[in-house]
């Protein structure tokens, strides 16, 4: 059965159903112009009127933009840029690279531009909706930390920042520079037999037979009788001593900062991406480094490989000639020392002294290699000075090159252990231990490491291990792997031990940008006591990386119920063609396991420092075996590993009882 229902007894039934279907004589008035449902009814669209253009000065005021370029600074911020800016110096405090040197302190100090962004025209083969445009009358500011300096500066709220302890930094004076820096260091003999007794007890050393090559920098100093060169490892101790195909690398800054590619990137025939800013353009690329959406991705490395350009006092420089070891199964490595002492280099009445050791490593085609870096301490007292350490660690890798990196950082003392127990529970007559922990002098220090490694041939492979196990009271460090080659492939494997007082931070960035590119990483971490430990790693797979297989996992051990841990792994996918995974897992030592133990005679101190080592050694076998040496020998990493994770052994019971794993 059909129901048909007139047009105009439907219209009447929107407005009124009363009307049409229980009293239909009501009537219902519409103006001549206007139907019932008061829209315009055949006469066509409105007349709208032309908006006026709006002149400069007539109808609004152009505000002075640069008296707004500080508007936004707090005072912790402006803290920040003074702490920097007495970091840089004068003109006349710089390093050995001599122009390279003068162009980073002129990128510092240029002020970036208050630019308004401004959509280009639809016909623009980079035209992209994604554009902020300002109001002609707003005021322009830069990007937060770019008010006084040309490169992004530290700042507590920046999301690079914001897990890592920025008012403790810049509460320290680090001002200081280490004496007669950039000079080469001459040792007597019985300091030199001093100091090689030292760095085999801190496991910095290797002999001359189990290594390729050796450099032993002191407070960034060269040693040259420490250390044993050839033809390819060599120490730069002046700008005439820089080989120049690699004075260009020297001067690249990171986070994007130095926008040509260290090689370009084939999108097609013929075509190639060259420019950091444009890629997987024009709706995904970063764009512009000094815009806010570019800084908020950043590792906020730039301004300090910027400062370490401008202050280094020495350069390792590692050239591997082509087919280097090619075929050598049982490589000898190289190693690179940056020890440091109490007083950091500088004079007895300094209130804190900054270092910049820098390395440049280059891998040739075919070759094959093994770097170490090691951080130790050579000596350390009651009379410690506040330290600085800037470290920055460039590597380049040619078609077919593979390289292992180990990167081995233990400077800074060992925390105490304990500082997790309750007041009320410590022992009466005994010093509690967060008030040995708060006095301990290498709280005061700072280190910060930026390694930047970019594979700019095919086929080229790059195996990182990072083990942070040192004790200053701030410690950073940011690997960024850039994959620009079809068939490269990027390892990363680190572990980090965050105790007593700390607050460590630890960034990671793969990228991937060429077409058939491979990663793979795991990031171990354990925070105990009253620390805080922070990772983030980000993988991006750009447009032009298709094929690309990318794989990321992120373990911590909660030990304490005073420590504190941020765990961010992420991904960014642009690309269509990709198999990607990414996770991370916190949790406690597994309850089931500690019982297992327990139940054969191990009393619960060693059955957690028997898991807590084995958490590790996954990550500690990596490293190159001639620094791993025997377990029983005193100066063996894992030996090392050992001691420090015996002083970070909880103490106690939780106050939160039963299992919360997440593995």
């Amino acid at each position: 059965m059909r129901l048909i229902i007139p047009n105009a007894l439907l219209l009447l039934s929107l407005l009124e159903p009363s009307a049409a279907f229980l009293n239909t004589h009501k009537k219902i008035s519409c103006s001549k112009d206007t139907s019932c449902l008061h829209v315009s009814v055949g006469i066509g669209p409105e007349e709208v009127e032309e908006e006026k253009e709006l002149v400069a000065g007539v109808d609004y005021e152009v505000p002075d933009h640069e008296s707004y370029r500080t508007s936004r600074r707090s005072k912790l911020d402006e803290k920040c840029d003074q702490w920097f800016g007495d970091l840089l110096g004068g003109e006349d405090d710089k390093g050995i690279l001599g122009s390279l040197a003068d162009d980073a302190r002129k990128v510092l100090l240029t002020p970036v531009p208050l630019i308004n962004e401004v959509a280009k025209p639809r016909d623009d083969p980079e035209w992209t909706p994604y554009v902020t445009t300002k109001l002609p009358w707003t005021p322009l500011t830069p990007a937060f930390g770019l008010e006084e300096f040309g490169l992004p500066v530290p700042r507590r709220n920046a999301e690079t920042w914001r897990h890592f302890d920025v008012p403790g930094m810049v509460e320290r004076d680090y001002s200081g520079t280490p004496e007669e820096n950039g000079l080469e260091m001459e040792l007597t003999d019985e300091e030199v037999a001093s100091i090689r007794e030292k760095l085999e007890v801190k496991g910095g050393w290797l002999a001359d037979d189990n290594c390729q090559a050796r450099l032993v920098y002191i407070n960034g100093r060269f040693s040259p009788q420490l250390s044993q060169t050839n033809d390819f490892v060599s120490n730069i101790g002046s700008p005439d001593e820089i080989p120049e195909d690699m004075t260009s690398l020297l001067g690249r800054l990171t986070d994007g900062f130095t926008d040509e590619l260290a090689a370009p990137v084939a999108i097609g025939e013929d075509m190639f991406w060259t420019s950091y800013k444009k890629l997987s353009g024009p709706n995904h690329n970063v764009g512009e480094p000094i815009s806010q959406f570019a800084i908020n991705a950043q590792q906020g490395t730039a301004c300090f490989a910027a400062l370490n350009t401008r202050r280094t006092g020495a350069v390792a420089c590692v050239n591997i000639p082509e087919g280097h070891d090619k075929d050598e199964e049982n490589k000898k490595p190289i190693l690179i020392v940056n020890a440091v002492t109490s007083q950091g280099g500088a004079s007895s009445d300094s209130s804190g002294v900054s270092f910049h050791p820098r390395c440049l490593v280059v891998a040739g085609e075919d070759s094959s290699s093994s770097i170490v870096q090691s951080c130790v301490d050579l000596d350390r007292d009651e009379a410690n000075v506040p330290t600085l350490y800037n470290g920055f660690t460039q590597v380049f890798l040619k078609k077919g090159a593979q390289m292992k990196h180990s990167f081995l950082e233990e400077s800074g003392g060992t925390p105490v252990g304990g500082v997790e127990i309750n007041d009320d529970d410590v022992e009466e007559g005994k010093e509690k231990p967060r008030d040995i922990e708060a006095r301990r002098p290498e709280l005061k220090d700072t280190h910060l490491e930026a390694i930047d490694v970019h594979a700019i041939g095919d086929d080229a492979s790059y195996e990182g291990v990072l083990m942070g196990v040192g004790g200053s009271g701030r410690v950073r460090i940011a690997h960024t792997v850039s994959l620009l080659r079809p068939g490269a492939h990027a390892s990363i494997k680190g572990f980090c031990l965050s105790a007593g007082a700390q607050q460590t931070d630890i960034k990671t960035n793969i990228h991937h940008i060429a077409q058939g590119t491979t990663s793979e990483q795991l990031q171990k971490n354990m925070i105990g006591g009253r620390s805080t430990g922070s990772f983030k790693g980000r993988i991006r797979v750009e447009q032009s990386a298709q094929q690309t297989d990318s794989q990321q996992l992120a373990r911590t051990l909660l030990m304490s119920d005073r420590a504190t841990a941020w765990a961010v792994p992420s991904l960014e996918i642009i690309a269509d063609d990709v198999s990607c995974t990414h996770g991370c897992t916190v949790s406690d030592l597994s309850e089931e396991e500690m019982f297992y133990l327990r139940a054969r005679g191990l009393n619960r101190a060693l059955a957690r420092n028997l898991l807590m080592y084995g958490f590790a050694e996954e990550i500690c076998g990596l490293v190159d075996p001639s620094m791993l040496e025997a377990i029983g020998c005193e100066s063996g990493l894992q030996q090392r590993v050992i001691a420090k994770l015996e002083n970070v052994v909880p103490q106690g019971d939780r106050a939160i009882k039963g299992e919360f794993q997440s593995v």
